[in-house]
């Protein structure tokens, strides 16, 4: 990266310290020196401990359960700004509550659109993240949002499986978009699942659009919370005479159920990215862990020099 007269300089909150240490690698910087803490009350605090006035700085945090992780951001981008950075860009590889985007049902708040709120209250500059649930939040935000796709990292892998007979499918219309977009890369054909969910977290398949017999299939989501949706479709490909299946996501929520339905599911494989750190209490036989460390490293590297970021998407 340029040496300028604002230099850069990387921090990590606590919800994903790997992908920071991993993004330093690319960039071959050293991972900046902060401290967070709690007190014997659960308050937290938050100390720099290296000089950062007038520099470039990346806090890298995603913001997923618990809540604690975006107080923690918040408290990072107002200790920055105080601290008197030139430029704060929150780097949030898994931008939590992005599916409360919309009012959906009476007297129910808009999370997304808050919480996007408070990140630009704080102080940050600028926001980079990946696959968010919602492309339209990006809408939300009164600063830059440099907005990434796993499919930049996952693809190079995928194509090396060397998928014959290949049919990208979509577990819900939500998806539709991602799962062209994979199809059409792939060289594959596209399949939709319509489905039908009657209360949250809860989801019923109804038919498929699209021919799965003999065909291996690839479903994919942009996250695999609860596994529901993901293991339902798989079971309908199965039913449908699918040769193999293996599913793809970018965000590795895996709450509640999750990876007890997948392994007693017909999926083979389920393919995810390190957005969130995946804790050793839900590492599994089927699961593989794509790194985006080099994707968001130089996609701050660009940031800093200035330079275009849409031409990383050309895969």
């Amino acid at each position: 990266m340029s040496m300028d007269s604002h230099p850069a300089k990387i921090f990590a909150g606590r919800s994903n310290p790997q992908l920071a240490r991993e993004i330093t690698e690319y960039l071959d910087l050293p991972l900046g020196r902060l401290v967070i803490k709690n007190f014997s009350d659960g308050e937290l605090w938050v100390k720099f401990e290296e000089n950062i006035r007038g520099t470039d700085v990346f806090l890298v945090q995603s913001t997923d359960t618990p809540a604690e992780n975006i107080l923690e951001l918040l408290l990072m981008i107002d200790a920055a700004r105080r601290a008197s950075a030139h430029r704060i860009t929150a780097v949030i590889p898994y931008y939590g509550y992005a599916r409360q985007d919309r009012k959906d049902q009476p007297r129910v708040p808009i999370s997304a659109r808050l919480i996007s709120t408070l990140l630009t209250e704080a102080g940050a500059d600028r926001v980079l993240t990946m696959d968010l649930h919602s492309t339209q939040i990006q809408g939300f935000f009164d600063i830059p949002l440099d907005h990434l796709y796993s499919k930049i990292a996952l693809l190079p892998h995928l194509k090396g499986k060397n998928y014959d007979d290949a049919v990208v499918l979509a577990p819900d219309v939500g998806s539709i978009a991602m799962a062209r977009s994979y199809a059409q890369l792939l060289n594959a054909s596209l399949a939709i699942i319509d489905k039908r969910r009657p209360a949250p977290n809860r989801s019923e398949v109804m038919h498929v659009i699209g021919e799965l017999n003999k065909k291996n299939v690839l479903l994919i989501d942009d996250l695999v919370d609860t596994a529901g949706t993901m293991t339902a479709a798989a079971r309908i490909a199965a039913e449908k005479g699918a040769e193999s299946i293996h599913a793809v996501a970018a965000h590795a929520v895996l709450s509640g159920p999750a990876m007890e339905r997948i392994m007693e599911s017909p999926i083979q494989r389920l393919i995810v990215t390190n957005t969130l750190n995946i804790i050793k209490d839900k590492q599994f036989d089927k699961l593989e862990v794509i790194s985006v460390g080099d994707v968001f490293g130089e996609a701050i590297k660009r940031i800093h020099d200035e330079e275009s970021i849409s031409s990383l998407f050309n895969v």
